[in-house]
């Protein structure tokens, strides 16, 4: 089964990785910050080895985001992120796992999960059975 996991943060400033980002991150020592990435570069050796990971993508800054809305056939086109919150998403990767345990175990080890949040959701594969 594949799995949709997105990163959700607030960043004082846009980047990859973005919870190197995040007041919590800027707040902790170098061997703190370094501590983590190292945590997620094992991650990403760990699921790319595996054949777990399918694909991954960081998004660009909210402040680069259109919604585009249509109501009574006119589209209402504005600036910024669908949703408003706090937090933004910051970027996906798609996970190919045997269980939805195994997919809340890596989502779990994101660095991210230690700051706000990563929402894991299982795919659709277009199959009759999935709608």
């Amino acid at each position: 089964m594949k799995y949709l996991l997105m990163i959700w943060s607030n960043p004082q400033t846009w980047g990859h990785p973005i919870f190197l980002r995040t007041p919590e991150a800027a707040a902790m020592t170098d061997e703190g910050r370094a501590a983590m990435l190292r945590d997620f570069e094992e991650l990403m050796t760990e699921i790319s080895e595996s054949g777990e990971l399918v694909t991954a993508q960081a998004l660009a800054d909210p402040l680069t985001a259109r919604s585009v809305r249509v109501r009574e056939g006119e589209s209402l086109v504005t600036d910024g992120p669908f949703v408003e919150s706090k937090e933004q998403m910051a970027g996906y990767f798609v996970v190919d796992c045997a269980t939805p345990e195994r997919a809340e175990e890596i989502a779990g080890r994101f660095p991210d999960a230690r700051f706000a949040g990563v929402e894991v959701r299982p795919l659709m594969g277009g199959s009759a059975e999935d709608l």
